[in-house]
């Protein structure tokens, strides 16, 4: 089966083409044929298009919304540039699609009715900058595609097996009867393969799956998961809870909030925006939210607010695996994933030090050899408490979901 991966944001749409059925699946053999995105959609959007093998191709094109976006990349795909396998909209035998929330009704991935379609719109109270999106890309699919099956895949579902004691906070219960005021945790599909393709390095069954897994790039969050299951997350009602990240405050004090609107004449939503947007590693630092920046700047200039946003980063990751640690009663490994996770070997030191007393012990040589995505053990051998380097990838995992969905088959979580 050819599955198109549609991630559709509010100005831009980034997919992949990946050939894959249940016997790949099981062999582990799935083929990317063609990957890119669509940027700025709305004037001149930036085009980035790369057929498996080939140099990847950039340009501008004038695209008014999602759906013109998505007939954008299905005329390239069929017009014989690169992906053999295909030739005409009909090559095309699966969607699917990213969907950020899914609230406590999806707990795993789903094909998507008209029925999934409003439970998909009940939850744009939980996600409002993301699940409008996500449904804008559903319906220009079904335009361009007609009745083609397609797959809502969910960052929430994965975390849908946490636990009351740790999805709820500590507010009036009928807050969540009325509300479903709770933890619902997200990039719960990274934290989901990086757990699957741990346990085919380790060659362990499900349930002997025991690590803290940490997704780092802008957006950051951590999972604890035990026996395969996701039993506590940092990134709670919406992703701003949880770990300093590239714009987001991560955890702070709830009376900051009111605090930072009295003293600046800001209203709750200027708050959010100033949370979401202007804080993270861009607040603390003044300077970028990047942290391969970050980095020069502290390495070359010295800077002393790149080098306290690094060290506020890392030191908040650090507290988070020896919280998670207690919560799990130990684990066996520490797994690294997302743009800062798999590439800075720096970043990953600093995380991993001061833990003697749990029996970690990073090898800084095997480290500093696991950039540019590659994956491996990057702790001593014989380190009680191991940790490893391995790659994310999301869309394999919705390709899969897909495939199963349409075919009925369990889904593997």
């Amino acid at each position: 089966m050819n599955i198109l991966v549609l991630n559709c944001g509010s100005s831009s749409v980034k997919f992949q083409f990946i050939a894959t059925d249940l016997d790949l699946i099981q062999q582990n053999a799935d083929r990317r044929l063609a990957r890119g995105s669509v940027e700025r959609i709305g004037g001149e959007a930036i085009v980035t298009l790369r057929a498996e093998g080939q140099e990847p191709q950039r340009s501008t094109a004038t695209l008014r919304d999602t759906r013109a976006s998505v007939e954008f990349i299905v005329r390239w795909a069929c017009s014989g540039k690169g992906i053999p396998e295909i030739q005409s909209v009909g090559d095309v035998n699966a969607i699917g699609h990213r969907v950020v929330h899914g609230g406590e009704r999806f707990t795993h991935s789903v094909l998507i009715t008209d029925e999934v379609l409003r439970g998909i719109e009940d939850c744009i109270d939980l996600a409002p900058l993301h699940n409008p999106t996500n449904i804008k890309g559903i319906l220009a699919a079904r335009d361009v595609f007609g009745g083609l099956p397609q797959v809502g895949v969910f960052d929430t579902a994965f975390h849908q097996t946490l636990p009351e004691h740790a999805f709820l906070y500590a507010l009036p219960y009928q807050l969540y009867r009325r509300h479903r005021i709770r933890r619902y945790g997200f990039h719960g599909t990274s934290h989901r393969y990086v757990a699957y393709r741990y346990r085919q390095i380790r060659n362990l069954a499900r349930d002997e799956t025991n690590v803290i897994s940490l997704h780092l790039g802008n957006g950051c969050s951590i999972a604890a998961i035990r026996a395969g299951d996701s039993v506590d997350t940092s990134m709670g009602l919406t992703p701003l809870e949880g770990l300093v990240m590239g714009t987001r405050s991560g955890d702070i004090d709830p009376a900051i909030v009111d605090f930072i609107s009295t003293k600046e004449g800001l209203s709750s939503n200027e708050v959010e925006t100033l949370l979401n947007k202007q804080s993270g590693l861009l607040g603390i630092s003044g300077l970028t939210n990047d942290m391969r920046e970050l980095l020069d700047e502290e390495r070359e200039n010295n800077d002393r607010r790149a080098h306290l946003a690094i060290e506020i980063f890392c030191y908040r990751a650090r507290k988070y695996i020896g919280s998670f640690l207690a919560a799990l009663g130990g684990a066996d490994a520490v797994l690294f994933t997302g743009g800062i996770g798999e590439n800075s070997a720096e970043v990953r030191s600093r995380i991993c030090s001061g833990f003697d007393w749990a029996g970690f012990e990073l090898d800084e040589e095997k480290n500093a050899a696991h950039t540019a995505g590659r994956e491996g053990l990057i702790s001593k051998d014989g380190s009680r408490l191991a940790a490893y380097v391995i790659p994310t990838d999301e869309e394999l995992l919705i390709a899969r979901d897909t495939v199963r969905c349409v075919h009925g088959t369990p889904q593997r979580y």
